[in-house]
C-alpha cells in the first residue's frame, strides 16, 4: 500500500493553496478560515513562518518579485513577505457579496486563473450550508485584466495544466466530476469541455499534474490522492491517514516528493481523536517528478 507520511503537524483547520517556489526552496500554503493564515516553510532554514492575514484567503501564485498573490474572500490581492504588508488589487465579484475566492492557480503564461463559490464558512470557522451555483472561472493577466471562462460552478477546485499545456483540468467539487478542457493559450480560452475522471472515495478537491501528464487529486472525505492516467483512468492511489485531503504540489530539489495539505474541519470530534494528524502537511516520495508551479506574470 502506498502511504504518505506526516512531513508538519500543523493543525490547520482548512489546509490548502499548497505551492512550490524552486527559485528559494520554500513550501507556501494557507490555513482558509478566519484568523486566516500564510504560511511559509524553508527548506534551506528548516523553518515554518506564519503570516495572519486581514481576511479569508483562499489561494496564491509566487509573483516575480517573490511576493505573493493571493485570491481572498473580497478579491486579488499582493502580499509582501518582506515588508508583512497585505494590499488589495482590486475586487472580484463586488456584485455578489454572498461569494468568495477559492481554489487557483497560476499557468505557463503567467496568468492567473481561479475560481469563485458562495462562501461556506462562517466567521466563526463553521460550515455554512451552500444553496446556490453562484461561482465561475476567471483568468487574470499580468496587467490585471479579468476574463470569465465559465459560471454555474457550485465549488471550484483543481487548477492544473497538462505538460504541453493544451489541457485544463479543474472540477466543481459538487458533481464529483472532474473536467477536461481543451486549453487555447494562443487566445486565452478553454473549449470542449469533456468528462475526465470520476472516483469512488470522497469528492475532488485540488489537484496537480506530473512529468508524464498524469492527474494528482486530493479526495475530500476520501483519506487520499489518486493519480489519473491522460485517459482518466486510476493509476496509483496513495492513502492519507486523515479524512480530508485537501490539495497538493511537487517539490524538492528533484521535484520528486508530493506535499499534501488536509483539514481538520467538518471533522467530529470524536474523529479528530482518531485522527490526530488531521490538518497536518503530508509528504508521500514519488517515482515520478512533477512540475513547477508557474510564477504569477512569467
Amino acid at each position: 500500500m502506498k502511504q504518505a507520511e506526516l512531513f508538519l503537524d500543523c493543525k490547520n483547520i482548512l489546509g490548502e493553496g499548497i505551492t512550490w517556489s524552486q527559485f528559494d526552496q520554500t513550501l507556501y500554503w494557507l490555513d482558509i478560515p478566519m484568523p486566516s493564515k500564510l504560511y511559509k516553510y524553508s527548506f534551506e532554514k528548516n523553518k515554518t513562518t506564519e503570516f495572519e492575514m486581514p481576511e479569508m484567503i483562499t489561494a496564491l501564485a509566487v509573483r516575480q518579485n517573490n511576493d505573493i498573490l493571493i485570491a481572498s474572500h473580497n478579491g486579488i490581492n499582493n502580499f509582501s513577505i518582506k515588508e508583512k504588508k497585505f494590499n488589495q488589487l482590486f475586487k472580484l465579484e463586488p456584485e455578489k457579496n454572498q461569494n468568495r475566492c477559492n481554489d487557483g492557480a497560476a499557468d505557463f503564461l503567467g496568468n492567473f486563473w481561479v475560481g469563485t463559490m458562495q462562501n461556506n464558512i462562517a466567521p466563526d470557522g463553521t460550515s455554512i450550508d451552500i444553496k446556490e451555483n453562484s461561482g465561475a472561472i476567471y483568468s487574470i493577466d499580468k496587467n490585471f485584466n479579468l476574463i470569465k471562462h465559465e459560471d454555474n460552478i457550485g465549488v471550484s477546485n483543481t487548477f492544473a495544466w497538462s505538460p504541453n499545456n493544451d489541457k485544463f483540468y479543474t472540477t466543481d467539487t459538487l458533481t464529483g466530476v472532474i473536467d477536461v478542457y481543451d486549453y487555447d493559450y494562443n487566445n486565452l480560452k478553454i473549449l470542449n469541455k469533456k468528462e475526465f475522471a470520476k472516483f469512488d472515495r470522497g469528492y475532488p478537491d485540488g489537484s496537480t499534474v506530473d512529468s508524464e501528464g498524469f492527474l494528482w487529486s486530493c479526495r475530500w472525505d476520501g483519506s487520499c490522492v489518486v493519480r489519473f492516467n491522460p485517459n482518466g483512468d486510476v493509476d496509483t492511489v496513495v492513502e492519507v491517514p486523515v479524512p480530508n485531503v485537501t490539495s497538493c504540489t511537487f517539490g524538492g530539489s528533484d521535484l520528486k516528493t508530493l506535499f499534501i495539505t488536509t483539514a481538520r474541519m467538518a471533522t467530529s470530534n470524536d474523529n479528530l481523536k482518531k485522527y490526530p494528524l488531521a490538518g497536518g502537511i503530508f509528504a508521500y516520495n514519488s517515482p515520478v517528478k512533477g512540475k513547477l508551479d508557474f510564477k504569477f506574470g512569467s
